[in-house]
């Protein structure tokens, strides 16, 4: 999750994407047909409903406060189920989540801290039966998500011997490979709530009182001030941290509709830290995680695709060709191994990329619900 003062740049796309997933058939009341709704301000989170049965709930928030808010839907452990972020004032989102029986809590962040309050949500019956091709996308969604953190741990270990032996050469060449994996599945990651601002909080991130650790604070040491000294212990702390997700990614809530809502959240990422430049503002390695989380929100509707393309065929088209659109747009900036660095990617350039982005954002918010039939 961003905080709210590094989305200013990508406000618009933002907005104009959270309006676009918000429109729809609306019902007597003014809300989305079958939506729940939930009005948030920067100091309350209303729900307009208590219960609900079993299966595809869809929640339509309506933020009528001043800062741009996120709505999360929390399990009965306490695990992030889905979340829609970058809720900008006076602008609407809606995000479909596929609930089992219990008790969840619906949380507004006002500033996206992560905190705010929250109403509970009981959820009561079995709900309809499920489609063995979305079991089957599931259960291949998790050994994907298994493989990308195996890779990027056993990569951030070669990166942190680096950065133990004082190698900066060996560091730097090794920094952006190491979040591959991480950026591919960083909406599961996130979903435990703890390891995510352990390993990749960035500096404008900080709070006052706040330890920095992870990634981002190895990154300004070896591109900013150019001295490891003393950065093995970061080092040494990011690879137990990616191991403690490795043991716990097993116990991970994945659902259909929590896969095509993480896509959304990796283009969501794409379009309020890549394309501006703030998620590696020191290495300007951003294209790289660029591509991982194209690649990961890819990954999740190829999976999808075989009961997308019988639901909404003309989905799943747009949704191919929008991707294929952005992956060719990235072959651009390629070289050798990696990518060009981001600060000698021009306005006009970023603008370009920005629209693919946006073109690709809007129909990608439509999967959750046709998931969700």
């Amino acid at each position: 999750m961003r905080p709210a003062h590094l989305i200013a740049t990508a406000g618009a796309v933002i907005a104009s994407l959270s309006l676009l997933s918000a429109c729809g058939k609306d019902d007597a009341s003014g809300g989305k047909s079958g939506a729940i709704e939930v009005t948030a301000t920067d100091s309350s989170c209303e729900v307009g409903a208590k219960s609900g049965a079993a299966g595809a709930t869809t929640f339509k928030v309506t933020n009528k406060g001043s800062q741009v808010n996120e709505l999360e839907i929390l399990a009965p452990d306490g695990k992030i189920v889905s979340e829609r972020e970058n809720i900008g004032p006076g602008t609407g989102a809606e995000i479909t989540v596929t609930l089992t029986a219990g008790t969840y809590k619906v949380l507004c962040s006002a500033g996206m801290t992560g905190k705010g309050p929250s109403q509970t949500f009981t959820v009561t019956g079995k709900g309809k039966a499920g489609d063995p091709r979305l079991d089957a996308a599931v259960a291949s969604y998790r050994t994907y998500v298994g493989e990308q953190v195996d890779d990027t741990l056993a990569k951030a270990k070669k990166f942190a011997a680096s950065v133990s032996k004082g190698d900066i050469a060996g560091a730097k060449a090794e920094f952006a490979p190491s979040r591959v994996g991480w950026e591919r599945i960083e909406p599961v990651a996130e979903s435990f709530g703890d390891i995510d601002p352990k390993v990749d909080t960035r500096e404008a991130d900080l709070k006052q009182g706040d330890k920095w650790t992870g990634w981002h604070q190895i990154e300004k040491a070896l591109w900013k001030t150019k001295s490891l000294k003393g950065e093995g212990p970061y080092a040494d702390q990011l690879v137990k941290d990616l191991e403690t997700l490795k043991t716990r990614v097993g116990t991970a809530s994945i659902t259909a509709t929590s896969m095509a809502n993480g896509a959304k959240e990796l283009l969501d990422e794409v379009a309020t830290g890549k394309i501006t430049g703030e998620e590696d503002t020191f290495s300007h390695t951003d294209l790289s995680d660029f591509k991982a989380n194209v690649d990961g929100a890819q990954k999740a509707f190829e999976l999808l695709k075989p009961v997308v393309q019988e639901r909404d065929a003309g989905l799943a088209s747009d949704l191919t060709d929008e991707f294929a659109k952005v992956q060719k747009l990235l072959t651009k900036y390629e070289k050798g191994d990696g990518y060009v660095s981001y600060d000698t990617v021009g306005k006009d350039q970023r603008k370009e990329l920005s629209d693919e982005v946006n073109a690709l954002a809007e129909p990608l918010s439509k999967l959750a619900g046709v998931v969700a039939k």
